[in-house]
């Protein structure tokens, strides 16, 4: 199986992003995730955090790797063609006069230009788009339309089509999902334009029945005002314009580009979540959304399930406007059981692990020999006598890079997953999200919302507890065994949260 995932404008970084996270946690399979980032925008912020959480996921399953059957921490691997932009060939101006040549338009082809006029105000025409599309579908369409896949040429294109054809060629059943938004710019014009453009490039190279192409159109669900004083006719996104156009880029997928998608996922929300204003760069940065959670739970669905070439229409709904619990979660046992192991260890690790390491860095080996239970297993103590094989001195700089990386993952793991239970008039019941930020040992026992263990069982659920099984469990740890990397994997695997078995999957 070969899969490919695209990720078009900033809403569609943010879905990357929650597919990383998920990865994270062990819910998808082994076979390698590789992801391609779509914006003219260069300095998103949104793409900006989804390619960095991409790097630090790559970092630190490069310390952990080795077998996953016992610890699905990180077990996919996700390789990237970074990022690509309209404008990458460009050498003009970044404004849609200059992209068409809208001078010689009017001078040698008045016809054309005068259609341009009609088509587009002066202002549209002129304002610099390194920011974006502006929230304009009809500005992102039209530079969009001129994407060339023919020559192969262009990189990252010529790389992606070309592994594509190695993996059909091979025989591996190969899987394409775009995502993004059908409300802005970039989205609204990209996710149409470019899976038309790409599968008639695909059809052209390979039979279609060994390829299937889905798409997740996010449906508006956050919202902006934009600043006191600024132009109500200037061009920028508005967020009053999100259900017209979404409208208009729905039509086009119906009346062009329906056939493309063997699987289509729409995702919305009623309460819309009110986000800062940005023209773009770096200050569009908007936080994770628990809507971005169930995109990437679309793409797992559409990577791991077999594709249903009649094309069902598939509904999914949560039992009450405005809160979100396990029950409305798709397949809330194997998720929940998954992201509860993933949570469980990073905050294991940031309440009481990680400064514990602290301390012994600052005391020293010989307190930390004493004063840590699990210490001298994954360590070379400071003593003469005994055999401790090939344990690494805990002052090595490896160590010691291992040991912020993972600290890096878990924060930014947790600060995600604290995001998405926030929102005005939404109340995301997953997680004691109030804790997130700031990890007790306190709050581990409690950290699951749901938790169907007994009383009894959840009162021994402690970091202590975990402690004293970290010193012999689990008793065959595939390597890596050692030092910071195999603390890391025994925390993992000794955080992971069994509970009572439902009929529900």
């Amino acid at each position: 199986m070969a899969l490919y995932l695209i990720g078009i404008g900033g809403t569609g970084a943010k879905c990357i992003e929650a597919v990383i996270h998920l990865a994270s946690a062990g819910l998808f399979s082994n076979t390698p995730i590789k992801v391609l980032f779509i914006d003219p925008d260069e300095s998103n912020g949104n793409l900006e955090r989804a390619q960095s959480t991409l790097k630090l996921y790559q970092r630190c399953s490069q310390i952990i790797a080795g077998e996953k059957e016992q610890c699905a921490w990180m077990k996919t691997p996700i390789e990237s063609y970074d990022l690509w932009s309209p404008f990458a060939e460009v050498n003009v101006n970044k404004n849609l006069g200059s992209f068409f040549n809208y001078n010689n338009l009017k001078q040698n082809y008045q016809e054309l230009g005068n259609l341009f006029d009609v088509l587009y105000t002066k202002e549209e025409r002129t304002v610099n788009l390194d920011v974006g599309f502006r929230g304009r579908p009809a500005i992102g369409s039209a530079v969009m339309s001129q994407v060339n896949l023919e020559t192969l040429d262009q990189e990252p294109w010529r790389s992606l089509i070309g592994q594509i054809q190695a993996d059909v060629g091979g025989g591996s059943p190969t899987k394409v999902l775009l995502c993004g938004s059908m409300f802005g710019g970039t989205g609204a014009s990209g996710l149409p334009t470019i899976g038309q453009l790409l599968n008639n490039k695909l059809r052209a190279l390979i039979e279609s029945d060994r390829i299937n192409m889905g798409c997740i159109f996010m449906l508006p669900y956050f919202c902006f005002a934009p600043p006191v004083g600024e132009d109500p006719d200037g061009v920028y996104a508005q967020s009053d314009l999100f259900l017209l156009n979404t409208e208009a880029a729905l039509r086009y997928y119906v009346n062009q580009a329906q056939k493309i998608f063997s699987n289509v996922y729409l995702l919305g929300n009623q309460n819309a979540k009110k986000v800062e204003f940005s023209i773009g760069k770096n200050t569009q940065r908007n936080d994770p959304h628990f809507l971005e959670l169930y995109a990437a739970l679309a793409a797992r669905k559409f990577f791991l399930q077999p594709c249903n070439k009649q094309r069902p229409v598939t509904l999914i709904a949560r039992q009450d406007l405005g809160k979100v619990t396990w029950n409305d979660i798709p397949e809330p046992n194997i998720v929940k059981q998954e992201l509860a192991n993933a949570t469980r260890f990073a905050y294991a690790w940031l309440a009481n692990t990680r400064p514990e390491l602290y301390s012994a860095k600052e005391q020293g080996v010989v307190w930390g020999q004493k004063n840590i239970p699990w210490f001298s297993r994954f360590f070379r103590p400071k003593s003469f006598l005994g055999n401790y094989g090939n344990l690494p001195e805990f002052g090595e700089a490896r160590e010691q890079d291992t040991i912020e990386v993972v600290t890096r993952w878990c924060q930014t793991y947790l600060r995600w997953l604290y995001n998405i239970h926030q929102g005005e008039g939404e109340d995301i019941q997953l997680f004691e999200s109030r804790s997130l930020l700031r990890p007790t040992p306190e709050g581990f026992p409690r950290l699951v919302i749901n938790d169907s263990r007994d009383r009894g069982k959840q009162t021994q659920d402690t970091i202590q507890e975990l402690n004293v099984k970290l010193i012999s469990e689990p008793r065959n740890l595939p390597a890596p065994n050692q030092g910071a990397a195999g603390l890391a994997k025994a925390l993992y695997i000794n955080s992971r949260l069994e509970e009572p078995k439902s009929g529900k999957n």
